[in-house]
């Protein structure tokens, strides 16, 4: 087939060489003609011309050789990466490992994935089997493993200025931050920029940071994109395969929905974030439960400080009992500030401050159960965290940070109560690393 259509091509040539030339010849021009449109190629519009195709395997880790002084004796806090850890346990650990692949099918379809393992540094048992592993993201035989984290198709300008995202992705609860689309880039995680130190105040409880579902991630000026809005809905269950008779699986749905804007010459960000999610049917004893968040983030941005704020509320319909006056609504407030800045071009610091109150309306005299199926949700005791430490960076995404991290606990029950525990600690001496390839 080669060769004949070599000996097509060959005589083509000849017999076009050959043509006289003349100018008033319709045959001779017409070969000519068309011979110029096989051959021509369609100028690139000026968009095509700008675009390149990404095709990348990127990720990241961080972890730490952790030292654990103290311990709280009542093991609270089960959110937290050290619930369960014994006085004086140090180790080497990975807290986080990405894998990710993002890949542009064609200027208006990309796709991405990404992969992850959190592992945790305590233990427990596997539920059925009596076998003890480590919890989070590890094998029965303690050795860590992968997940899928996020695994989505987006279609780039629906309309002009939005996108549309299909299937397993992040929230814009705050993780929210795809570069090069119409996402955001300004929440507070992002912001913040310390996630390797410590998640932010909304995802330490339990905030969705994923999940499966469908969303609008839009900006309302297109060009500058200084202001926008994410809508999504979901399936408010994360990566987890929930039963088929689990009402999170299709009875129910959780709705986000976010608006963020940049401001002062892109110096003050802010961002105001809602969802709502109903978790259970009333019953005979416990009327329809629900959750929802409102939340505001801003952060102002200098050269050498950034400042943040991040302050929230949730409502947790038919959260608690009590005997004094059975189901009642529990109300959740949460505050976060901190601050970083820079010595120089190599070395940086932070410090952080939360304040947690799961109970806004906890009565000390009273004896609660909890009824939501909400998080790690305890309404018994409050929290304050903080965190401080260095950030010594010897190369561009490479970073080297000896900090601490400290977290009090606080009964809300009074002291004769049964189950009461005295105010605690738990302190934890840490050199963190984390280093990005890919990206």
């Amino acid at each position: 087939m080669a060769l004949v259509l070599t000996c097509f091509t060959v005589k083509a040539q000849t017999t076009l060489a050959a043509l006289p030339t003349v100018k008033n010849t319709e045959k001779a021009d017409t070969v000519v003609n068309e011979n110029k449109k096989t051959n021509a190629v369609a100028p690139k519009k000026a968009d095509d011309a700008a675009w390149t195709p990404t095709r990348r395997l990127w990720g990241y880790a961080f972890g730490d050789m952790y030292y654990a002084p103290h311990v709280d004796a009542g093991n609270r806090g089960p959110e937290t990466m050290y619930n369960g850890v014994p006085s004086n346990r140090n180790a080497f650990q990975f807290r986080r490992m990405y894998l990710g692949y993002d890949y542009d099918i064609t200027q208006k379809f990309s796709a991405e994935v990404l992969l992850a393992s959190e592992p945790n540094a305590n233990t427990g048992v596997i539920a059925g089997t009596g076998t003890s592993t480590s919890n989070g993201d590890n094998l029965v035989d303690g050795k860590m493993a992968f997940w899928i984290k996020n695994f989505n198709i987006r279609v780039r300008e629906i309309w002009a200025g939005t996108d549309l995202v299909v299937g397993e992705m992040s929230t814009p609860g705050f993780a929210l931050n795809t570069g090069g689309s119409n996402a955001p880039t300004s929440l507070s995680e992002a912001t913040w920029g310390y996630r390797f130190i410590e998640k932010t105040i909304t995802d330490f409880h339990k905030n969705n940071s994923y999940d499966v579902g469908a969303a609008l991630q839009g900006t309302f000026d297109t060009k500058t994109k200084n202001f926008g809005y994410v809508f999504m809905v979901g399936n408010n269950s994360t990566s987890s395969l929930l039963s088929a008779a689990n009402a999170n699986t299709g009875f129910y749905k959780i709705f986000y929905g976010d608006l963020w804007g940049k401001f002062l010459d892109k110096k003050l960000y802010v961002d105001i974030y809602v969802d709502y999610a109903p978790t259970a049917a009333a019953t005979a004893l416990i009327g329809g439960q629900n959750h929802s968040i409102k939340k505001i983030f801003a952060a102002y941005n200098t050269k050498p400080l950034t400042i943040g704020v991040e302050a929230y509320t949730q409502q947790i319909t038919n959260g608690v009992s009590n005997a004094t006056t059975g189901p009642i609504d529990a109300t959740v407030n949460g505050l976060s500030i901190w601050a970083k800045g820079n010595f120089n071009s190599q070395w940086g610091w932070f410090a952080r401050y939360d304040s947690y109150n799961p109970s806004t309306g906890y009565d000390p005299t009273l004896t609660y159960t909890v009824n939501t199926n909400y998080g790690s949700y305890a309404p018994a005791y409050k929290e304050t965290f903080y965190t401080a430490g260095l950030d010594f960076q010897p190369a561009p995404k490479i970073h080297f940070s000896p900090n601490l991290w400290l977290i009090d606990y606080k009964d809300q029950r009074a002291a004769t109560t049964t189950g009461y525990v005295a105010p605690d600690h738990t302190l934890v001496v840490r050199a963190t690393f984390y280093y990005v390839f890919g990206k």
